[in-house]
């Protein structure tokens, strides 16, 4: 034999190419290998102020009405929606309220409620024809969606005629 037939062939000398499952099998070693496998302490990341700063209470945004009639209508409506709707009553014991009862806590004077009132009544009349009062209507309701609705209609009713 010559040496040539010993030594093996250029061709038998190069690797063989890795098939898909090697080289998966190699990419997840790989990626083993440079990831830090420690538990991680959630307690070193999360940390929760023991008293939330002023900064991230939640506050009521501004009135978007400047004038009188539609920013109280305004905030009848937000009195609502903080302190609660009710029926039958003025206001409840919770301290919930109807319709009536938000306005004329936000009113300024009487006479002020009273045209808040009558702006409201108008606004539900355009599309309950045969309403009496806001008392009777806001009794016939089973939940504060649409008196909030409608204190909103009259809101923007009030601020286009600027009262």
């Amino acid at each position: 034999m010559t040496a040539k037939t010993l030594t093996p062939s250029a061709s038998a000398t190069a690797a063989k190419p890795l098939d898909f499952d090697e080289r998966l099998t190699l990419a997840a070693l790989a990626v083993d290998a440079r990831t830090d496998t420690t538990p991680l302490d959630l307690a070193d990341v999360i940390r929760i102020p023991e008293r939330a700063p002023r900064s991230l209470t939640p506050t009521s945004a501004p009135c978007p009405y400047n004038t009188p009639i539609a920013g109280l209508l305004y905030r009848a409506r937000q009195r609502l929606e903080q302190g609660g709707w009710c029926t039958g009553a003025l206001r409840d014991e919770q301290g919930a309220a109807c319709l009536v009862g938000a306005i004329r806590a936000e009113a300024a004077s009487r006479g002020q409620a009273d045209d808040a009132c009558v702006l409201l009544l108008e606004a539900i009349r355009r599309d309950f024809r045969d309403v009496e009062s806001i008392p009777s209507w806001n009794d016939a309701r089973r939940d504060p969606r649409l008196p909030l609705l409608y204190l909103d209609r009259a809101a923007t009713l009030a601020h286009a005629r600027t009262l």
